[in-house]
């Protein structure tokens, strides 16, 4: 197989969370929420883990995630940026080993599969670039600028965006390096990057497979994420 490293998104603040504790650290059935995702990829085929956290939360990691739970991937812990492209440069820097493939997940999401990995591993190989997602169970909405709609979009073509989003490593790399030079212009035109596949989108010819990931995959953003993570735990 080919080398893979997982960079696993750990830095955010959870304001949504209304808590002083970030939510990557909320208990889910007595273990932190980031346990769970760690804890899947210790036991996956996945080669590497490169964490990135918030500022000043290294040493916390380290004692009450890595050593406390014997997680042995964790190659490197990194600190993030000011938004969320910014942490996932950082980690791609922290891969400092020859690696083909990179996966980038978000920690708060704390359902991921082992056949999550292998069928985003396969549609990688083919394709070079592929993220994880469902179709939309909801009629989707376009909105005008003021707040009547604009359109309907047909449904069977619309998917929910999750991760791990996973592409060739040097692909990404040359992206979101080619993003990091041109983030001011960006800025000034009014484009957020809002996920690791908008980068390859702007800044390559490489199209993005959609993989079938699992409505269980949520992100825990809000206190009833984690309600509803607590019943997945329990089953």
């Amino acid at each position: 197989m080919e080398h893979t490293t997982v960079i696993v998104l750990a830095a955010g603040q959870g304001k949504r969370m209304n808590t002083k504790v970030r939510k990557q650290y909320l208990l889910i059935k007595d273990k932190p929420v980031l346990f769970y995702t760690l804890d899947c990829l210790e036991k996956s085929f996945i080669d590497d883990i490169v964490l990135v956290v918030g500022e000043g939360e290294q040493e916390y990691c380290q004692k009450e995630i890595i050593e406390k739970y014997g997680f042995h991937k964790i190659r490197a812990v990194v600190t993030g940026g000011k938004e969320r492209y910014h942490s996932v440069y950082q980690g791609l820097q922290a891969i400092s080993w020859k690696n083909d493939i990179v996966y980038i997940h978000d920690g708060a999401r704390p359902f991921l599969s082992e056949d999550m990995l292998q069928r985003a591993y396969d549609a990688v190989k083919e394709s070079g670039a592929c993220v994880l997602g469902m179709p939309v169970k909801d009629t989707v909405k376009i909105a005008d600028e003021s707040g009547f709609v604009k359109d309907t979009p047909n449904r069977a073509f619309v998917w929910q965006i999750q991760t791990p989003q996973v592409f060739w490593h040097d692909l990404v790399m040359d992206c979101y390096t080619r993003l990091m030079e041109q983030e001011k212009i960006l800025l000034e035109n009014g484009v957020k990057i809002t996920d690791d596949a908008m980068v390859i989108e702007y800044f390559s010819d490489t199209p993005v497979k959609l993989v079938e990931g699992s409505y269980r995959n949520i992100k825990i953003t809000t206190p009833e994420d984690l309600e509803i993570a607590s019943v997945f735990v329990t089953k």
